[in-house]
């Protein structure tokens, strides 16, 4: 199938793309030693597990469900963190995860127990209270009040016995300078609790496959923890370094209004289809498209929910777009597919996948059913 074939909106990954980036994400593993796990909130389009699990060690999951998926789609290491765990949960994650984190000792004495008898490596999230956020607080586990991680003055060394490896995740999104600032902050206050660890897992929010990213400095912090803690294995768990650049979100033009300039609506939606413009906030790329006022004429791109705020931005064209006309929104992968919903009864997109010859397959359609079934 033509990608101009496909049903809009719809969601369409790159095989090309996604290959490009498992490729640098592999030498990073050959060169260090370290271990690389697809943080799957980011990214859980499980049609591409078979293409990630020939590059990746495994998956990392933030509840029940994703470990799940990655445990029946994906194979290899299989790691799960949530703030809390409830018993139910614990009972099955014991059966499909191979390391599971903890939040808190409370947690941590509430479930070892379960963890031990079934050969699970536990380990427990730090907060080096290191925060290299910029304007995204609501991103930052470093913030005041934060409730993810362990911080100093609440570690408990007493209740160590049976904890192989410490976790901590600060990034997103982010340079390898702010990770070795960190790191010498959680080197400080935990390092000494490192020579009897296993593992260290250094989180996620890596952008290691973005053009700028200095991964010669991730290089040498990697062998600098390898030397001198040679017993560990070192985990990172990216998402948008995995699918960066890898989709796009196809939308149709359905009419054009004016009120002080040209307004598109469009059939997607930035509420219901890429939430992140509304919360970080951001203006996605659009192809062919510039700045505002770059190009010959500025339009604003909206959606057809009531929400009246739901806009996902202003752009630039050589000519006027008209109704019927196909737009295309980069870097669409991540935080994307995982953070769709239905508001207004809005369809999800499809899913669509790329082939490296440039033909695509049409992987998943949604319809009534899919909205109604979630409400009942």
């Amino acid at each position: 199938m033509k990608r101009s074939e496909l049903p809009t909106p719809c969601f369409i990954v790159s095989e090309a793309a996604l290959r490009y980036n498992l490729n640098i994400l592999s030498r990073l593993q050959l060169r260090t030693g370290c271990r690389i796990l697809l943080a799957q909130k980011a990214f859980s389009m499980f049609r591409t597990y078979p293409l990630i699990k020939q590059y990746l060690a495994g998956a990392s999951a933030s509840g029940l469900f994703e470990a799940r998926l990655a445990h029946e789609e994906m194979g290899g290491e299989n790691h799960v963190f949530s703030p809390a765990y409830t018993d139910d949960e614990m009972r099955e994650l014991v059966k499909i995860c191979d390391h599971i984190v903890f939040n808190s000792f409370a947690q941590l004495q509430k479930h070892i127990a379960a963890c031990k008898e079934a050969g699970v490596s536990v380990g427990i999230r730090v907060n080096p209270e290191c925060s290299t956020q910029e304007g995204h607080e609501i991103y930052d586990p470093c913030a005041p009040f934060s409730r993810l991680g362990v911080t100093r003055a609440n570690f408990r060394t007493d209740l160590l016995d049976g904890v192989e490896g410490l976790h901590f995740h600060t990034l997103c999104e982010q340079n390898s300078d702010d990770l070795v600032k960190t790191f010498e902050t959680f080197e400080r206050d935990f390092g000494e609790y490192l020579p009897q660890m296993k593992w260290l897992n250094l989180g996620g929010g890596h952008h290691i496959t973005k053009p700028d990213y200095d991964i010669y400095a991730l290089d040498e912090l990697l062998y600098y923890i390898r030397a001198k803690y040679p017993n560990l294995t070192i985990y990172l768990e990216p998402g948008e370094a995995i699918a960066l650049n890898a989709g796009w979100l196809d939308a149709t033009v359905l009419d054009i209004v004016d009120n002080g300039m040209p307004i598109l609506i469009l059939d997607a939606s930035a509420a219901c289809h890429m939430p992140d413009v509304l919360e970080m906030p951001y203006r996605p790329p659009l192809i062919d498209a510039g700045e505002p006022d770059e190009k010959n004429v500025t339009c604003r791109l909206a959606a057809r929910t009531c929400l009246a705020g739901d806009v996902i931005g202003d752009y630039s064209f050589e000519t006027m777009p008209q109704i019927g006309d196909r737009l295309s929104f980069g870097d669409m992968a991540i935080y994307s597919m995982v953070k769709t919903n239905t508001f207004n009864g809005m369809p999800l997109p499809a899913i669509a996948l790329q082939r490296e010859d440039g033909e695509c397959e049409l992987v998943k359609t949604f319809g009534y059913e899919d909205f109604k079934g979630r409400l009942s």
